[in-house]
């Protein structure tokens, strides 16, 4: 099927009122979550209310879920100079712990976006040391990619990354997707039986422009800093270009098609992450690191399914 565009108009206003939604996920029952600074997970209501669960602590970014519904939290520490551990919030049991705060004697500053595998690994980016986040976005290739295996080690997998951000897995695990921001485009790395990674690759072309200092000013429209990024039933790569208020879908057959586009950025602002639910899994959710709220709406196609949903559809 055709990726056929959202016009801005047709998405919903949902969590008016969070504090930073930079990402959500939908659980296997139906419950949705997102990032909210002021707590360690927001669940965001039927009615479109929210409510916070959770002690406060760091800036919760991406977030997932494994098998048992227990919300895995990227904390981007360095937004508010703290550290930046991979986190899990339970909601039933309101269990907060922190599952890894270094990995090979490195601290943990900036963790990301995790993302889980019918394995059990747990695969996030730590996106910089460096002091502030924006300070990152010069380029410097000091991100890289870690796993945190079912066993309970954890390893760097992948080194010498632009702000490596939003990642996604193709629907037979075979590899791991990884927005470099600062490089505007996504990296594709096959994933090998024993939890580590093989060489990586650009998958599809440069997504947009990047400012350079003293440059003149580029036409927002024109920029091409990756976010998070989505996997879609059909193969197609849905990216979020914050700085451009656009989401872009890179197709199988590597071609980029404009999904949703706000150059005003009065509804979509600064999107950061698309998230599918729902009995169909096309209701589509959109986060954002400006904007305090969450969009949703329909998706024209179904969100390819994280482990923790594939329980919730039907047998063949």
């Amino acid at each position: 099927m055709p990726l056929s565009p959202i016009a801005p108009g047709d998405l919903t206003q949902v969590a008016v009122g969070i504090d930073r939604p930079e990402d959500v996920v939908v659980g296997r029952d139906g419950r949705v979550f997102a990032s909210d600074h002021q707590c360690a997970v927001a669940e965001i209501l039927a009615d479109g209310s929210f409510r916070r669960l959770g002690p406060r602590g760091g800036a919760p970014n991406g977030i997932n879920m494994d098998r048992q519904g227990r919300v895995l939290i990227a904390n981007f520490g360095i937004y508010d100079r703290q550290d930046g551990p991979l986190q899990r919030f339970d909601p039933a049991s309101s269990e907060h712990e922190t599952l890894l705060a270094e990995v090979g004697g490195r601290r943990l500053t900036s963790a990301n976006y995790p993302v889980i595998d019918r394995a059990g690994n747990i695969w996030c980016a730590n996106s910089t040391h460096a002091d502030t986040w924006p300070q990152a976005l010069d380029g410097r290739p000091d991100g890289f990619i870690f796993v945190l295996r079912p066993d309970g080690s954890s390893q760097a997998v992948a080194e010498g990354l632009r702000f490596p951000n939003g990642l996604a897995l193709s629907a037979d695990d075979r590899y791991l997707f990884c927005a470099q921001t600062s490089a505007a485009d996504v990296m594709r790395f096959p994933i090998h039986e024993d939890g580590t990674l093989g060489a990586g690759g650009r998958y599809g072309p440069v997504l947009g422009k990047l400012q350079a200092p003293g440059e003149p000013t580029l036409d927002t429209a024109e920029l091409g800093y990756t976010d998070g990024i989505g996997m879609d039933a059909e193969g197609n790569l849905w990216v979020c270009l914050p700085a451009a208020n656009k989401v872009v879908a890179i197709t199988p057959e590597l071609e980029v098609v404009t999904v949703i586009h706000d150059p005003s950025g009065e509804v979509v602002n600064h999107p950061t992450n698309v998230t599918w639910g729902g009995p169909d899994l096309k209701d589509l959710y959109i986060g954002s690191i400006r904007a305090g709220y969450v969009l949703k709406g329909r998706s024209p196609v179904a969100g390819q399914p994280h482990v923790h949903q594939l329980e919730a559809l039907p047998s063949a």
